[in-house]
This record gives C-alpha cells, structure tokens and sequence, in this order.
C-alpha cells in the first residue's frame, strides 16, 4: 500500500497541467496558479515522508516485540482486570502514535500551512486541541473499548452483538458530535438577520428542509480555508457556515452551496451511507471475531505472525485493524465512487432549486482557487481518495444544466 501511494503521488503530481485550465483562467492568475503548483508540490513531499515515517515506526514496533511488550506490561498492572487492562493496552497505543505523529502535525501546520497563508492556529491553541483530543479520547473512546470488550469475554455470539453496541454507539455519536463535541472546539454563533439569513431560509422553505438553526462557525481562527456542513436528525437540521466561507463569497453562491448541502438531505444521501457503513461493520465485526477466537486458527496465526502469545479482543482488535487497512483502502475505491455520484446529484439539485448552475460554478471555482486545490488530478489518485468529484468534471455536469 506504501508502494501504491508513493507511485499514485508521482502520477498525481505529473498530472498538475503545465498551463492554467480553461475553466479556471477566470479565476486564476499566473501567480496564483504557481502557488498552487508549489502548494501540491510541498504537499506531496510531505505526504511521502508521512507515511514513510508512519510505516517504519510500526515495523520498528512490530519487529521489536512492542505489541508483545505493551500487553505483557499492562497485564502485570492489571492481573485479574482484563477488561481494564485492554483499555490501558488500546490507550498507550494511541497515546504513544499520537505522541510520534505530533511533530510532523507540527510542521504541517506552522510550516507548509504557514508559508501558503493557510494557518491561523497560535501555538497555544495548537496544545489545547491536542489535550483536548486526547481527553475526549479518554472520556468517550475508553469507556466504548470497554464496552466492547465486555462483550467479546463475556457475551455468546459476542461479534454479533458488539456491532449492535457498535452501531447504536455511531448513530448516538451522530447527534453528540454537532451538539457536544464541535463546539468544544469551535463557538457557533446564530446568523444574523439579514439578506444571507433570509436568502438561505427562503432556500430552506422552498426545498421542504427543516431548518431547525442557522450558525456561523469561527473556522478563521485555525485556517483560512473555508466550509459548511448541516447536522441532526428528524425536523432539527443545523446549517453551519464557515466565517470564512461567508467572508469570501457573495449571497447567491452561499445559498447555491447551502442548495447542494440540502440537496444531499433531499435526495437521502445520509441515511444511504449511514445502513452501508452500519452492514460494513458488521462484517468487519464478524472478521475480529474470528481474529479474537482463543480457539481459532485464523486468531492464532494472527497472534504468532504479530509475537503476541495470548489471544485477546484487545490486541486482536489492533492487529485486525492493520491487517484490514489495505484491504479497507481497496474497498474505498467503490465507497469513493458512490460518493462521487451523490456529489454529483447534490450538485444537480442545486442548481435546479437554484435557477442558475452558473452560481454554483463560480462558487466551486473560488473554493478551488482559494484552497489551491489541484486543478487537474490523475484518474487513479481520484479513484483511491476523491469522495468529490474534481471540478473540472463537476463543471462539465453543470455546463449541460444550463
């Protein structure tokens, strides 16, 4: 998989096009397209040195017994705990790989972030959120690990009902996330009154969506790039829109764009992808029962191929998730896939809600421009990564709208 990104990262470079495409030339100036061109460019350099550093730690780790030694170090804390001693194991993991990646997150962010204008985060916010995240993973990660392996040391057909805990717990995180965790992060203020307030409620009315709230959120103080997204369930729709979102475009294209997002509610993109992930899982949970099974041969070659002598749920979960990751990239090809046609039909909704394809155009066309997206990316790396289409083709779907 290493070898698939290095080689689809070289294509995706080569393929940046030499001169400015010509659905861009109305954006874009010469220097601004070099700035995108320099932007990939460091970009692509340092996502082979992510994963180069990422791939080696984990064969260092494995090749030294680390998987080995964090179990037996935790079970000689927790003897007659397994459950709380699986929890210490899945947290020094995630503790010590977030520890190792914190440097290059660093200079992402205060250096290739910095020097293309992009970063706005000081480095006393930087901290914050980094224990932030980490107590968040502690208060709502560890009592779901625990959870979980309740259930697989003490429960019959446990890969079956640890998916129904699993799913419940992803619907639940669904409504927790907007409502608790964001704004931990994030403050959202109420939109105004106003001509945007009132464009995007008429929107909201004219397309049957049951806006509940409409809030701006403080992107600008991590980044300048800009978004917007909608939560919640039922009749209680949340808009969020990006300050910097609102800063950057006129009150046509932010109703085209909240047009899209409401597009993706008409036409029930959400509850599709949401029964998908929830049968995927539970497939996945089926596999971990067998990568957990003391008495399987699958779970015991696992077990041996990774030096840990005692099979457990909680070493058999971690081993399982890298033994899956390839495979789970693979799959993504036709999750990425789907979810470029529902771009696509959100796309189409808007602009016949809208009147005017046009709108939406010119504002893909700035989110591309000031994000210094890749004007041209290579059909593999599309294939492999690109939830949305690139905006070349979701132009030229547009174009025959008109």
């Amino acid at each position: 998989m290493w070898k698939l990104d290095f080689i689809v990262t070289i294509l995706n470079q080569k393929a940046f096009a030499p001169m400015i495409p010509e659905h861009l030339k109305d954006l874009w100036t010469e220097e601004k397209y070099d700035k995108a061109r320099a932007y990939s460019t460091v970009s692509a350099k340092f996502s082979i040195l992510e994963s180069s550093f990422s791939l080696m730690t984990l064969l260092v780790f494995w090749f030294l017994g680390g998987f080995s030694w964090i179990d037996e170090l935790t079970r000689s804390w927790l003897p007659d705990s397994p459950i709380y001693a699986g929890c210490a194991f899945l947290g020094l993991l995630f503790l010590g790989n977030h520890l190792l990646s914190l440097p290059l997150a660093i200079y992402d962010t205060f250096v290739i972030e910095e020097k293309f204008g992009f970063n706005k985060t000081t480095p006393s916010l930087f901290a914050l959120d980094q224990v932030k995240g980490i107590l968040l993973g502690g208060v709502i990660g560890m009592p779901i690990a625990a959870l979980i392996l309740w259930i697989f040391l003490t429960v019959p057909n446990a890969w079956l009902w640890a998916w129904v805990a699993f799913s419940a717990i992803q619907i639940l995180m669904m409504w927790l996330a907007p409502a608790v965790i964001l704004p931990l992060f994030n403050k959202f203020q109420p939109m105004p009154e106003g001509e945007l307030r009132s464009a995007i409620e008429a929107m909201a009315k004219k397309c049957n969506f049951p806006l509940a709230g409409l809030y701006v959120m403080d992107g600008s103080k991590r980044s300048t790039k800009a978004n917007a997204f909608f939560t919640g369930f039922g009749k209680l729709k949340k808009i969020a829109l990006f300050d910097t979102l609102i800063e950057k475009h006129s009150t046509d294209e932010l109703v085209a764009i909240l047009a899209h997002e409401i597009g993706h509610f008409r036409c029930h993109h959400m509850p599709k992808r949401l029964v998908a992930g929830i049968l995927q899982s539970a497939v996945l949970f089926y596999l971990i029962g067998l990568a957990t099974d003391p008495q399987g041969v699958f779970a015991r070659m696992l077990f041996d191929a990774f030096g840990v002598a005692t099979i457990s749920p909680h070493v058999g979960l971690v081993l399982f998730s890298l033994l899956f990751s390839p495979v789970s990239r693979l799959l993504g090809i036709a999750s990425n896939k789907w979810s470029r046609t529902h771009e696509f039909e959100a796309d189409a909704y808007a602009a016949e809600h809208t009147g005017a394809p046009e709108t939406l155009m010119t504002a893909l066309k700035k989110l591309t421009t000031d994000n210094l997206s890749h004007p041209t990316p290579h059909p593999l790396r599309i294939a492999l990564d690109y939830s949305h289409p690139p905006l070349g083709q979701r132009l030229q779907a547009l174009e025959k709208l008109k």
